[in-house]
């Protein structure tokens, strides 16, 4: 994980794309939602603004960035800074990992994954959201990456020069690091900036841009 983000000077802007774009927000927490199992101490690791760890109820997060980082602690989240490739937390410390949007930034994905293993208890599940690396929506934020002067609307802006992840490449990664008994949700049908309301998610993979995968510590 980078120890900046692309939208380390641009915290205010990134935040107010959830409030812009608010049904397209709703609907990607709805969809992690929907996979989140229920338990007791959860890490959101590339917590962000905390927009999700907050109302999903995950009262730990990691970041690398401090502006990010203050305004989830502003959100009740306890945060820690560090990256996802090193976490500084003890082996099964948590019952539930969360990552949402966050696999782009992943100098070392492999290792990312196997550090989200060791810090899961046994049977603990880690939730990833991410949009989808075969969407109609990724190979437009693809056309947007590292775009100057972006409006406010400009969400591929935030992406730096990193490629977006398949559903395929996802659940290949999360086996590869251990997991199991992968779950799929998905959401987001529609372009975010023309969204009015919240679109609720369903199983599987492959018609939305946004897609949640569950595994589990086996």
């Amino acid at each position: 994980m980078r120890g900046s983000t692309p939208y380390e000077d641009q915290v205010d802007r990134y935040d107010r794309w959830f409030e812009r774009n608010r049904a397209a927000y709703l609907s990607e927490l709805a969809a992690v939602r929907s996979l989140t199992p229920p338990f007791r101490l959860g890490l959101e690791v590339g917590v962000g603004t905390g927009r999700f760890a907050a109302p999903l109820g995950v009262s730990v997060g990691l970041d690398p960035s401090l502006p990010m980082m203050e305004v989830a602690r502003e959100r009740g989240v306890l945060c820690v800074r560090g990256v996802a490739e090193r976490l500084p937390f003890r082996d099964g410390a948590f019952d539930l990992l969360l990552m949402v949007t966050v696999d782009f930034l992943l100098r070392e994905r492999a290792v990312a994954f196997q550090e989200a293993e060791r810090v899961l208890a046994a049977g603990g599940s880690i939730v990833v959201g991410f949009i989808d690396g075969d969407s109609p929506l990724s190979r437009r934020y693809e056309a947007e990456k590292g775009r100057d002067g972006g409006g406010e609307d400009d969400r591929g802006g935030f992406y730096g020069d990193a490629r977006f992840l398949s559903s395929e490449e996802m659940a290949s990664l999360l086996k590869g690091a251990g997991f199991g008994d992968l779950a799929f949700a998905e959401t987001l049908f529609s372009e975010p900036e023309d969204m009015i309301y919240l679109e609720p998610p369903i199983p599987g993979c492959g018609r939305g841009s946004f897609v949640v995968v569950r595994a589990e510590r086996l």
